[in-house]
């Protein structure tokens, strides 16, 4: 079975080659865990490739994202990268060249909507959704998000677009049910230092490595040390 890069070093390695395509993959983690960074680089990896992708954004507007990521070495002008804008809050600018707009906060599905129609229309191989976590709370009935999120993901494997959706460590027990592997991003505190570790809980299809392993958020954005083990004294 063919795979493809997610663009994180190690990280290939923990799954055997890379992430089975056309399929959705749930990164959970913490503030300050990388989500953003991880979602990004999957991203350029196949800009790299000469593939069209789409990000879209549920917190950070597309304008802020812009300025982080170039100094990460990402340049999300570049032509093969798109973006939805969608945050509650964000001025309809035009700095970032390949954006759109789309109000969410009275409709799930009327983003969603969006997202399928876009990823149709341009034939997006990868699309990242940053993060989950604001969309549930467009929705107060839990059935009713279900079957709409179950929806959304059986029309982008549809597509073809292999899809990396962020959330937070509290907020995603249904959709870790619903996508084809979880890979979670922890943060622990000992000894007065951050130590940083990358597990993948669930990886449908393929053998995986189920140990926890070191990870950083360098210059060059996430790197995974796949050979080395995480220990806390």
């Amino acid at each position: 079975m063919g795979k493809i890069s997610t663009g994180i070093r190690g990280l290939d390695e923990m799954l055997g080659g890379g992430l089975i395509p056309g399929r959705t993959y749930l990164v959970k983690g913490g503030p300050g865990a990388g989500k953003t960074t991880f979602a990004i680089q999957f991203l350029m990896e196949g800009v790299k490739k000469g593939e069209n992708v789409l990000y879209v954004t549920l917190e950070e507007p597309l304008v802020t994202l812009v300025e982080d990521m170039r100094k990460l070495g990402f340049d999300l002008n570049h032509p093969k990268f798109n973006g939805i804008d969608a945050t509650p809050v964000t001025e309809k600018t035009h700095l970032f060249a390949g954006a759109f707009y789309e109000e969410f906060g009275e409709s799930f599905e009327r983003l969603t909507t969006a997202i399928r129609e876009k990823v149709e229309v341009e034939k997006y191989q990868r699309v990242a959704i940053d993060p989950l976590t604001m969309l549930k709370l467009t929705v107060k009935n839990e059935l009713e998000y279900r079957k709409t999120f179950i929806g959304f993901l059986k029309a982008l494997s549809k597509l073809g677009a292999t899809v990396v959706i962020t959330s937070d460590l509290r907020t995603s027990d249904i959709e870790e049910y619903l996508t084809s592997g979880v890979i979670e991003l922890r943060t622990i505190e000992a000894g007065g230092k951050i130590l940083r570790g990358i597990m993948v809980k669930k990886f449908r299809g393929s053998p995986f490595d189920e140990q926890i392993r070191p990870y950083r958020i360098t210059d060059n954005g996430i790197e995974v040390y796949h050979t080395e083990s995480l220990f806390v004294e």
